[in-house]
């Protein structure tokens, strides 16, 4: 005997986790926001050693019931959110949460509103994202990095789908390994068939979480993300998901200067050498001051900045090369931009005229 459907704002959570401590404040928060609360929360459980301890501990009490804790199999954002959405059971929406947020006060109301609110046509409705910067001093490059989530489109920190969009579009592309661009990916495959993404009201928080000194050098592997982006949805792929283009023609002329430089050095051109020299150096001073002078100025934040202004261009161009190999036979994505979605509504549901 067929079950009756589900009501049309029932919603679950899915959270993909490393097992950070910052999961059990994000449950908390959820479980504590004003509103109906999900039918459903999945965590899944990427870590590459599950065998730790359990994450149900970070489960509040009144969430317990009703969260379902999967393993990832430690395959990244995109493959967990995968795992997650099929494992949540046949609830009409999804909300992806990353599991260092914090969900508002009033989340749950906002969400009921936003989901009130969409038409047949929506597939998705983003939350407004804010990121706390310090008030008592300027910004470090990698709060300034941070809080350019606020501004980003479609970000999966917090954004909700329709079950049924996510179907239809077998999911997040898991050859997106990082959290970078899975989410951009996804949500021009679903406007390209023929759905619309809406904005929400509900706001999230998205604290700075605490990084290393070498961090911006691990962020440029982002660049081969980037390649297969191109790859899939054309070159002009960056307008339409409304992203920043950011510094890769700059770090790709940059590295090309310091290798023209050694090339020289090595072949006895010392004329040659000392220009291409002198272009690696301007260069690399100006992306340095560029990160330098908004900053705190402080003399840690001065040492990580030429210290990873030097390695930043080159590692950038390394895995923008390195995309180029690995992506080198992806197909493009077809494009149907303005189409009517490619399946029907699903009862009691009307097509837009």
């Amino acid at each position: 005997m067929t079950g009756s459907p589900a009501p049309s704002g029932e919603y679950a959570v899915v959270v993909p986790t490393l097992g950070r401590s910052c999961l059990g404040r994000c449950l908390r928060a959820l479980a504590d926001a004003d509103g109906p609360g999900p039918a459903r929360v999945v965590v899944v459980d990427d870590r590459p050693d599950p065998s730790g301890a359990p994450l149900t501990a970070a489960v509040p009490p009144s969430l317990r019931v009703r969260t379902l804790v999967v393993p990832g199999g430690a395959r990244g954002p995109a493959a967990a959110r995968n795992t997650g959405w099929r494992a949540a059971g046949d609830v009409p929406w999804i909300v992806f949460l990353d599991d260092d947020v914090v969900p508002g006060p009033t989340w749950a109301d906002d969400l009921a509103l936003d989901l009130a609110g969409a038409s047949v046509a929506t597939a998705g409705i983003t939350a407004r994202i804010e990121v706390p910067l310090p008030a008592d001093r300027p910004p470090t490059d990698w709060e300034r990095n941070t809080a350019g989530l606020a501004g980003a489109r479609w970000i999966t920190a917090d954004m909700v789908y329709r079950r049924r969009a996510l179907e239809a579009a077998g999911g997040f592309d898991e050859r997106f390994r990082r959290a970078f661009r899975e989410d951009a990916d996804l949500a021009l495959r679903v406007l390209d068939a023929g759905w619309t993404l809406a904005e929400g009201r509900r706001t999230t928080t998205h604290p700075v979480r605490r990084a290393g000194r070498w961090v911006s050098v691990r962020l440029q592997a982002g660049n081969a993300d980037d390649v297969l982006m191109s790859r899939l949805h054309g070159r002009d792929w960056w307008r339409r998901a409304g992203a920043p283009r950011g510094r890769l023609p700059g770090h790709l002329a940059v590295t090309a200067a310091g290798l023209a430089a050694a090339a020289c050095a090595l072949s006895g051109r010392p004329r040659a050498a000392a220009a291409c020299l002198g272009g690696w150096l301007a260069g690399t001073t100006e992306f340095a001051l560029a990160r330098i002078l908004p900053g705190p100025r402080t003399p840690d934040e001065i040492v990580t900045m030429l210290l990873t202004s030097t390695i930043v261009p080159p590692a950038a161009a390394f895995h923008w090369l390195r995309g180029h190999f690995a992506h080198r036979a992806a197909p493009p994505r077809p494009q149907r931009s303005g189409a009517a979605p490619a399946y029907p509504p699903a009862a009691g549901e009307r097509t837009p005229s």
